[in-house]
């Protein structure tokens, strides 16, 4: 990872949709492949230059990677950009490119040459899809960690395409825009820490601290507490962490895991939330060790919260690869595993 620290520092990135899929000869597709709309870009994966392409029609870039197999993926393709007036903005916003994170195609960054694989590797894409987006001058203004639902990405499309990030955050465009009706309700219920407050305290069992930034307005919200963690394999998990949920908006003080004291909203920015409900994972030291932020149903949240409480995250940096083992264990077992419930 070090030998790709400066692609870190620079935030670049690049890639293009070959018909080659993964490595495999001409003709061949890996087992779950989606074909992607005719219309996402075809280039010679120079990030520099579909940067440049894209600024000359006005437009900007937006890099998808992707995996074979992946439900979250086919649900973008399908449930999002096959809504014509989806599609329809993001050609008019975007030039499109898509980048598989277990490829061999070799990705230019300026005179830096890679395979997709270790581009992915050095951005850290822990989840598919995620998608970064550039301005004209090369930097990067957005990342999405995962899957958004079709109304929030509509909204995230107008955020990027209208250059709206230049006058405000994420989360002051979407407390403006969110048009998605929810309950109005913060659910506390599953906070189990005795001192909300004071976050350092929670620290002190040894059990890893859950944070959950969420917001009253929020139906994946609402969908997580009402659905998935009422489920028993999630009640399970939950028994074995520190968990505090937290209005993300809040003004209210509050002492952090390391110590200091913030205000709730402060504390998010400085986090970079930027999706409700985000999953922040802290050890018992109070450092940071993973997050979720993103839309996930029950296996996959599940699977966040197994990879942190087990401790597989020290020693299986890749949080795609534990979840793959996890199913299959999990099926060895006779259990059903189904991604999408």
């Amino acid at each position: 990872m070090l030998k790709y620290a400066w692609l870190l520092l620079l935030f670049f990135v690049v890639e293009a949709e070959a018909k080659t899929e993964g490595g495999l000869a001409p003709g061949l597709v890996n087992p779950g492949y989606e074909e992607k709309p005719e219309w996402f870009k075809t280039s010679f994966l120079d990030l520099y230059e579909d940067i440049d392409e894209a600024a000359e029609q006005g437009k900007r870039l937006m890099l998808y990677f992707y995996q074979d197999g992946c439900p979250y993926c086919k649900k973008l393709l399908q449930d999002n950009f096959g809504q014509k007036a989806i599609a329809e903005k993001t050609q008019g916003y975007f030039d499109v490119v898509a980048i598989n994170i277990w490829g061999d195609r070799e990705v230019t960054v300026g005179d830096k040459v890679m395979t997709e694989k270790q581009f992915a590797e050095a951005l850290r894409v822990q989840y598919t899809p995620t998608l970064i987006f550039f301005n004209k001058d090369r930097k990067a203004v957005f990342r999405a960690n995962g899957y958004y639902p079709p109304q929030k990405f509509d909204a995230l499309l107008d955020y990027i395409g209208k250059k709206q990030e230049s006058l405000m955050s994420y989360q002051q465009y979407m407390q403006k825009v969110d048009p998605q009706p929810a309950s109005g309700k913060l659910h506390t219920q599953h906070t189990s820490v005795k001192t909300p407050g004071n976050l350092q305290e929670a620290l002190q069992d040894g059990k890893p601290l859950l944070v959950m930034f969420e917001q009253k307005q929020c139906v994946t919200c609402d969908e997580l507490h009402l659905d998935i963690l009422q489920r028993d394999v999630s009640r399970e998990l939950l028994n074995k962490l520190n968990v505090v949920v937290l209005d993300m908006w809040s003004e209210d003080r509050i002492v952090k895991p390391d110590g200091q004291t913030a205000r709730i909203i402060d504390w998010a920015k400085q986090l970079d939330i930027k999706y409700a409900p985000s999953l922040v994972f802290f050890d018992s030291d109070g450092k940071e060790v993973f997050r979720s932020d993103a839309y996930l149903k029950a296996f996959h949240t599940q699977s966040v919260m197994d990879y942190v409480i087990s401790g597989a995250y020290k020693t299986l940096p890749n949080f795609q690869r534990y979840i793959d083992a996890r199913a299959d264990a999990l099926r060895k077992q006779g259990i059903e595993v189904d991604l999408m419930k």
